[in-house]
C-alpha cells in the first residue's frame, strides 16, 4: 500500500494529478502538464471518450475476464504500457528506473524517451517487461544511430519513432516561468542538454524534413521492431504498414500547436480498418479510466499507453505510486469487461458500444474488405473526423457540459448560468403594444399600409429596419455619435462578433487579439472560422495597455498582423473587470499606433448601477472602434436582436468608398439574410417607449443586479473574513456592476471539482480555465449572480464556502476542514 493510499487520498487518477500538483514546484507542474495546445488535445480526447458508453450485458458466465495479451510477440499482463514522457527525474530522483522498476511488477512494457532522466543501462537493469526505445530522428543522424545502438545493447525489444513532431513549439507557460530544467537533470542518454528543455534541443536539433525513407534507413542500422508514433489519418497508417513498420500509435500530442487537432478513438476506427489486422495498432492519448481501455479496444486498438498519470504517480510516491497508478486501470478495466460480458481482450469488437459508429472487429475479422458507399438507401452515419475540425474543440462543448451539470443536479444552487433574471422580464401582453407603438410610428414617417405589411411580413434589408432608432439611442444612453447607415442590426452580438471577424480577417497572417480570459463566444466564432487567437492576459486589475502593446509587437515581429483586439470594457465577462479611463485613452492610441481596429463588446454596462465610464465607441476619434451590442440584458433575450456599429470606411480598388457596416451586411445577408422584422419591430417600440432610450427600461434591472453584486460580497466576506480567507488562500475581485466576479482558490478548480461541488455540496460555479483560449486559470472560478433571488444567493455562498474551504482542507492532505456558521 502506498504513503497516499494509506491516508486514504487516493481514488483515482484525478486524485493523483491533484497530490502530484500540491507536491511539485510550480514551474515543473507547469512543465509536466505540458503546453497550453497538449491541455486542448487531452480535453479533446477526454470529451471523444466520454461521448462513447459500453453496454452492460448480463448473464454471461464471465466470472473472471482475463486482460493478458500479445503484442510483438511478448506477453503484457493487460492491453496496457506506458507511453514515453521527458525526464521522470524532475518529480522523483530515481526516475525511469522508478518506472521501469513498477512496470516489470506490473507485466506492462515501458516505452522510454529520448529525453530520459536516466542511462537507458540502469533503466534495462531495473526492468522486467518489455522496454522500447521512443526515437526523435536528429539532423545528425550519427547522434540518433548512437542512442539506438546503445538501447539495443541495453536489451531494449523495439523502437518508436515520433513521427509528428518534427519540432515541439513553443510551450508558452515555460517562457513565462522562465523554466530551465535544474542543475543535475539532464537528458542521461544525450549530451549537451543541461540546463535546456526537450523544445529547445528539438528547436536546434530535430530534422524536421524526414520522408518516408527514414523507415528504411532505421531498417539499415537496427534489427529491432520499429513502429510509428503520431498516425491520424488512415493513409499514412497504410503508407507505414506498406513500408513495413511493426506497429503504428494513434497519438495527437505532435499537433498540439494546431488547434481543432482530431480526438484519438475519433480516428481509430478508420485506422485499424485500413490496417486491417496487418500490424498491432496501438493508441496512446486521453486515457484515464479502465473502461477507456476497453473502448479503445472495443475500436480496433491492440492496446494503449498512459504517459502523464505515471508522471503524477511518480511525483506522489515514485515507484508505488507508479504501481498504484497501473493498478488501477487494470482493475477498472477488469471491471469493465466483467460488466460488460468480454470474457478476454481478444473478445472485444464494437459490439461493446451503445452506439459503436465505424469500426473493425479485432482478430481476423479485421481484414474483412472496407465497405462501398451505398449507392442508395439510408445514410449509416458520419465520422466526426470528416465534418469541421472545430467541431472537436472542447471550446464548443463548454455550454452543453455546464447545462448538461445543471440539469443532472437540479436542486444545486447554480452560479454558472450568465442570464439574466426571468422575474425582471417584462408582461408579455405588453409587447403587443410595443409593436403598436412602431407601426405606428412608420405611419407617422408616412409608410402606408401596404408597406408596413410587407415591412412585416417580408424578407427585409440585411442592415434591418431599426438603424436609426438605435443610433438614436447610442446617442442618448451612451453619448456615442454614429449614422444610422453605420449601424447592422444583427441575431443577437453573437452573429456581430461572427460577421465582424469574418469581414476583418482576411488572410492566414492575419491574427485576432483577445483580452484573456474571455467569452467564449468570441472564441467559438474564432475556432468555427479558422482564425488564430492570441491571448492578451489581463493583470490583477484587468486590461494593460502595456502588455496589448507588447503582445502586438510580438506579433507582428513574427510576421503576423494584429487585425483586430475584442474586448469586453465594463464588467466583463468572465472575470468582472472594468477598464479604467486611462486604459481606454491609451488603448484607442495603441490602435492607431499598431493600426488595429478594437472590438468593443460591453452588455452589462446599462444594467449596471451608478455612473459608468465612457464607451470606448464613444471615445473614439478616429474611427478605430467597432461596437458590438445586444437588447439580451437590457430587454430580454428572446428577442436575439443585436448589433454592431461599423463606421470605418472601405475604400475598392477604383477609389469608391463604402462602410465596413456595409461589408457586414454582405456577409448577414448569405448567413441569415436579415434578422427578424417582428423582434426589430418590438425592441423600435421599446425604445420608442423610452423616449429613444434602452434605459428608461433598465432601471429596476440595474437595482437588482447592484444589489445581487452587493449581496455577493457582503456574504463572502461574512463567510470569509480576512484571518480565515487568508489562511485558506482565497481571495476575490469587487465589481462594481455586471454579472460575474472571480474567485481565486488554492486547488485545481476544473471539472473534476466542480462535479464534486455540485454533487456532494449542492452548488454549481463555472471553471475559468473555460475562458482561456491557450490555457491558464486553473485555479480561478467564474461565479455569476446575475440569474438567482436573494435567498438562493444567500444559500448558494454558504454551500459555496463550504465547498471551498472542505476542497482546502482535502488539497492540504489534512482532511475537510469543519466550516462553522459565520
Amino acid at each position: 500500500m502506498t504513503e497516499a493510499q494509506a491516508r486514504g487520498d487516493v481514488v483515482d487518477l484525478a486524485d493523483f494529478a491533484r497530490l502530484a500538483q500540491q507536491r511539485l514546484e510550480p514551474g515543473v507542474w507547469d512543465f509536466v502538464a505540458g503546453a497550453a495546445g497538449e491541455e486542448r488535445t487531452l480535453a479533446a480526447n477526454r470529451a471523444a471518450f466520454d461521448r462513447l458508453h459500453l453496454v452492460p450485458r448480463v448473464l454471461t458466465g464471465s466470472a473472471r475476464p482475463s486482460a493478458e495479451t500479445r503484442v510483438l510477440g511478448r506477453t503484457w499482463a493487460a492491453p496496457l504500457g506506458i507511453a514515453p514522457t521527458a525526464y521522470h527525474t524532475l518529480v522523483d530522483p530515481d526516475g525511469e528506473v522508478a518506472t521501469a522498476a513498477a512496470a516489470g511488477s506490473a507485466g506492462l512494457p515501458f516505452v522510454v524517451s529520448t529525453f530520459a532522466g536516466r542511462s537507458f543501462e540502469d533503466i534495462a537493469k531495473a526492468a522486467s517487461a518489455p522496454l522500447w526505445l521512443q526515437v526523435y530522428c536528429f539532423r545528425d543522424r550519427a547522434t540518433t544511430r548512437r542512442l539506438i545502438e546503445r538501447a539495443e545493447q541495453a536489451g531494449f525489444d523495439a523502437l518508436v519513432l515520433t513521427v509528428d513532431a518534427p519540432r515541439l513549439g513553443r510551450r508558452q507557460r515555460d517562457i513565462r516561468n522562465g523554466f530551465q530544467l535544474p542543475v543535475g537533470i539532464s537528458a542521461a542518454n544525450l549530451a549537451g542538454t543541461d540546463g535546456r528543455s526537450p523544445s529547445d534541443h528539438a528547436r536546434d536539433e530535430f530534422d524536421a524534413g524526414l520522408d518516408w525513407s527514414v523507415v528504411s534507413w532505421l531498417r539499415s542500422i537496427s534489427p529491432l521492431p520499429i513502429l510509428l508514433k503520431g498516425i491520424l489519418h488512415p493513409a499514412d497508417a497504410r503508407r507505414a504498414v506498406d513500408v513495413g513498420v511493426n506497429g503504428v500509435l494513434v497519438s495527437n500530442h505532435g499537433g498540439r500547436q494546431l488547434d481543432g487537432v482530431p480526438a484519438t478513438v475519433d480516428v481509430l476506427p478508420a485506422i485499424a480498418a485500413e490496417v486491417a489486422g496487418a500490424v498491432p495498432v496501438l493508441l496512446d492519448g486521453g486515457v484515464r479510466r479502465g473502461v477507456d481501455v476497453l473502448i479503445a479496444l472495443a475500436l480496433g486498438a491492440d492496446a494503449v499507453l498512459v504517459g502523464r498519470p505515471v508522471l503524477h504517480g511518480l511525483a506522489v510516491d515514485s515507484q508505488r505510486g507508479v504501481q498504484q497508478v497501473m493498478d488501477i486501470l487494470v482493475d477498472e478495466l477488469l471491471d469493465a469487461m466483467l460488466l460488460s460480458g468480454t470474457a478476454t481482450v481478444a473478445d472485444a469488437g464494437p459490439q461493446l458500444l451503445l452506439e459503436p459508429g465505424p469500426s473493425a472487429s479485432r482478430g481476423p475479422a479485421r481484414a474483412a474488405p472496407r465497405p462501398e458507399p451505398a449507392a442508395s438507401g439510408p445514410s449509416v452515419g458520419l465520422r466526426r473526423q470528416d465534418l469541421h475540425a472545430s467541431l472537436s474543440d472542447p471550446v464548443l462543448d463548454t455550454m452543453n457540459f455546464l447545462n448538461e451539470v445543471t440539469t443532472r443536479f437540479p436542486r444545486a444552487v447554480s452560479f454558472g448560468p450568465g442570464r439574466p433574471f426571468g422575474p425582471l422580464f417584462p408582461d408579455p401582453t405588453l409587447m403587443f403594444d410595443h409593436a403598436r407603438r412602431y407601426l405606428a410610428h412608420l405611419e407617422a414617417d408616412g409608410s402606408s399600409p401596404e408597406q408596413i405589411r410587407e415591412l412585416l411580413f417580408q424578407y427585409g434589408p440585411a442592415s434591418g429596419i431599426i438603424g436609426d432608432l438605435i443610433a438614436e439611442s447610442l446617442r442618448r444612453d451612451e453619448g456615442s455619435e454614429v449614422s444610422p447607415d453605420a449601424v447592422v442590426v444583427t441575431t443577437g452580438a453573437q452573429e456581430a462578433m461572427l460577421l465582424t471577424v469574418r469581414a476583418l480577417i482576411a488572410g492566414p497572417d492575419d491574427v485576432l487579439l483577445v483580452s484573456t480570459p474571455c467569452y467564449v463566444g468570441i472564441t467559438g466564432v474564432a475556432r468555427l472560422l479558422g482564425v488564430t487567437v492570441v491571448p492578451v492576459p489581463e493583470g490583477p486589475s484587468g486590461v494593460d495597455p502595456a502588455t496589448v502593446e507588447s503582445v502586438a509587437r510580438a506579433e507582428l515581429a513574427r510576421g503576423r498582423r494584429p487585425r483586430a483586439y475584442y474586448v469586453v470594457p465594463d464588467h466583463s465577462n468572465p472575470s468582472g473587470n472594468t477598464i479604467s479611463m486611462a486604459a481606454r485613452t491609451a488603448l484607442l492610441d495603441l490602435a492607431a499606433r499598431y493600426d488595429f481596429l478594437i472590438l468593443e463588446d460591453s452588455p452589462y454596462r446599462l444594467v449596471s448601477p451608478g455612473r459608468q465610464l465612457p464607451t470606448l465607441k464613444g471615445m473614439d476619434e478616429r474611427r478605430r472602434v467597432v461596437q458590438l451590442g445586444s437588447y439580451s440584458k437590457t430587454f430580454f433575450p428572446g428577442l436575439r436582436v443585436g448589433f454592431v456599429v461599423a463606421d470605418q470606411p472601405v475604400t475598392d480598388g477604383a477609389g469608391q468608398q463604402t462602410l465596413l457596416a456595409d461589408e457586414i451586411a454582405k456577409l448577414k445577408s448569405m448567413v441569415t439574410l436579415n434578422t427578424a422584422p417582428l423582434s426589430q419591430v418590438i425592441v423600435g417600440g421599446m425604445l420608442l417607449a423610452g423616449g429613444g432610450s434602452a434605459t428608461t427600461h433598465t432601471a429596476e434591472s440595474s437595482r437588482f443586479y447592484g444589489d445581487a453584486m452587493e449581496s455577493t460580497l457582503r456574504l463572502l466576506e461574512r463567510w470569509f473574513p480576512a484571518e480565515r480567507r487568508e489562511s485558506i488562500g482565497v481571495r476575490w475581485n469587487a465589481p462594481a456592476g455586471g454579472f460575474f466576479l472571480s474567485l481565486e482558490v488554492p486547488f485545481r478548480a476544473d471539472e473534476a471539482a466542480l462535479a464534486r461541488s455540485a454533487e456532494d455540496f449542492g452548488v454549481i460555479w463555472t471553471p475559468m480555465s473555460y475562458f482561456y483560449p491557450d490555457g491558464g486559470g486553473q485555479t480561478s472560478i467564474r461565479l455569476s449572480v446575475s440569474y438567482l433571488s436573494p435567498a438562493q444567493l444567500e444559500e448558494g455562498v454558504a454551500r459555496l464556502a463550504r465547498f471551498v474551504t472542505a476542497e482546502a482542507g482535502r488539497c492540504q492532505q489534512i482532511g475537510p476542514a469543519a466550516l462553522p456558521p459565520p
